[in-house]
């Protein structure tokens, strides 16, 4: 049916010429809305996409804050190295952090530009990493003639551990704990894969066991000796090789959880009591919402009159 057929129609009142504005109107507001919605749908895909970034700078300065208030009770400069699965990249991918050459550069740095007579607090959060950027740091520690205090909010395994080891004090929480610096040769202890060659003739052991072997001998060996080597300032050479046989000789699993409790028995310098600070300063390194299935309501405590 034509435009003139449908005017007609619709009464003698109404001409074709008529319906042509209104025609026009209605083709304008279904452009309008079009527009409308597909800017929308812009806006909608750049905020998502500028969220983790705006977010992440957004706790970078409320960390920045949270340093420099500890830094002001404490008398001491902060530096923190806290590994977690943070919404990092550009799209919020997780991406898990571990100790590497990177943070080598960046704390002995850190370490260096500080003057000889402040105390520094190292915050140090994570499972481990790479036993050469460790031990580089380790030596930043005990080097610095000012007292050095790591603080141990959660767990500081491995490599954390290692790092502990140089520090003047290391205070620890109710909970927290350190583990065990046996090395790992291919995702497997260096004391165990030692413990399977010694369990068979030498002529039935394979090529690549021998090999691994090998390598395990020389790294026990330097991990050992780097450990007594940063205890020595403050142990005897008799307690420094009494604990770096416990904590790298393969005594525990290297997932082991060292408790302040044992560590003071060890011979370790343990301070327990975490400030409320240092808890407050680790809520501004999130973990991914879909990652955690922890949740829990704040409590509201009277206040006091």
């Amino acid at each position: 049916m034509s435009w003139p057929d449908a005017a007609r129609r619709l009464g003698p009142s109404i001409s074709p010429n008529d319906l042509v504005p209104v025609l026009h109107a209605l083709t304008e507001n279904q452009l309008e809305m079009s527009v409308d919605f597909s800017t929308l749908l812009l806006l909608v895909f750049v905020a998502l996409t500028l969220q983790p970034i705006l977010m992440g700078r957004w706790f970078a300065l409320r960390r920045a804050q949270s340093i420099r208030q500890i830094e002001s009770a404490h008398k001491t400069r902060v530096i923190t190295m806290i590994h977690r699965q943070e919404k990092r990249s550009l799209f919020g991918m997780s991406i898990a952090r571990h100790i590497d050459l990177e943070d080598a550069q960046s704390i002995i740095s850190a370490i260096k530009e500080t003057p000889d007579e402040v105390p520094i607090d190292l915050i140090v959060h994570t499972p481990g990493g790479i036993v050469l950027a460790a031990m580089q740091i380790a030596r930043a520690i005990e080097a610095h003639p000012a007292k050095v205090a790591v603080y141990v909010p959660v767990y500081a395994m491995s490599g954390g551990t290692l790092m502990a080891l140089a520090a003047d004090e290391i205070v620890l929480g109710e909970f927290s704990v350190l583990g065990p610096i046996d090395p790992q040769i291919l995702g497997l202890p260096a004391a165990s894969i030692l413990s399977a060659r010694a369990a068979k003739p030498a002529d039935l052991v394979f090529d690549l066991t021998h090999v691994l072997a090998d390598v395990s001998e020389k790294a026990l060996k330097q991990v050992k000796s780097g450990a007594v080597e940063l205890m020595t300032p403050r142990l005897s050479a008799a307690a420094a090789e009494e604990i770096a046989e416990k904590l790298a000789g393969g005594q525990w699993t290297h997932d082991y959880a060292l408790t302040a409790i044992e560590a003071t028995r060890m011979g370790l310098p343990v301070k327990v009591g975490m400030p409320l600070m240092v808890m407050e300063l680790m809520k501004l390194y999130p973990q991914p919402v879909q990652s955690s299935s922890v949740e829990f309501l704040p409590i509201n405590l009277p206040r006091s009159r």
